[in-house]
């Protein structure tokens, strides 16, 4: 298997592997947007034929008052090819462009709430947490978790370099860093 960065000419496989795998769906212009906005951000896994078999959609939150922050817009692996790790790398990958492009200090996302297996993913794997819940805010309905992952966190348990050192730690007390940093010694 490969991950890499998407490209454009990977976005129809992109939206086709989404309609295989997922209730929500997206047109065409909006995995477009992304891609011109956002180049560095979403990864596609290949299989060995170079089929894609899974991909992460992602985006950087635009008019936020808040820290430097990413989103996942969507995350899809084909069934055929679940249960090897493919989601985790996608989501590590785009994660670490986020940072090391734009200095976020934290990726969020939206899960259903009868999502058990992405649930799973999320919180024991990805270490995202559950910020609130959004009533009904898929179309049919149902709510969603809105989760988070400290992405400072995650850069200094995998040694990546931010776009701005000097601001990424920035919103950290002393304490906060010094301890992150003592754990990644233990």
């Amino acid at each position: 298997m490969n991950i890499r960065c998407a490209k454009p000419n990977d976005l129809m496989n992109m939206q086709h592997c989404n309609l295989l795998c997922l209730p929500e769906n997206y047109q065409m212009k909006y995995y477009f947007y992304h891609g011109l906005s956002w180049p560095q951000l979403s990864y596609v896994a290949e299989d060995e034929k170079n089929k894609i078999v899974g991909y992460v959609l992602a985006k950087m939150e635009e008019d936020s008052e808040d820290d430097p922050h990413g989103h996942i817009t969507s995350l899809a692996v084909k069934r055929s090819h679940r249960r090897l790790g493919l989601a985790q790398k996608l989501m590590d990958q785009a994660s670490r462009s986020m940072v090391e492009c734009f200095n976020a200090k934290y990726v969020s996302l939206h899960v259903r709430k009868s999502n058990r297996a992405a649930l799973n993913l999320y919180t024991n794997t990805l270490k995202f947490t559950i910020s609130e819940i959004e009533p009904k805010y898929y179309a049919d309905g149902e709510d969603a978790y809105a989760m988070k992952r400290d992405l400072i966190a995650f850069a200094i348990e995998n040694s990546i370099i931010p776009a701005d050192s000097s601001a990424f730690m920035v919103s950290r007390s002393s304490e906060e860093k010094k301890k992150m940093i003592e754990d990644k010694k233990d």
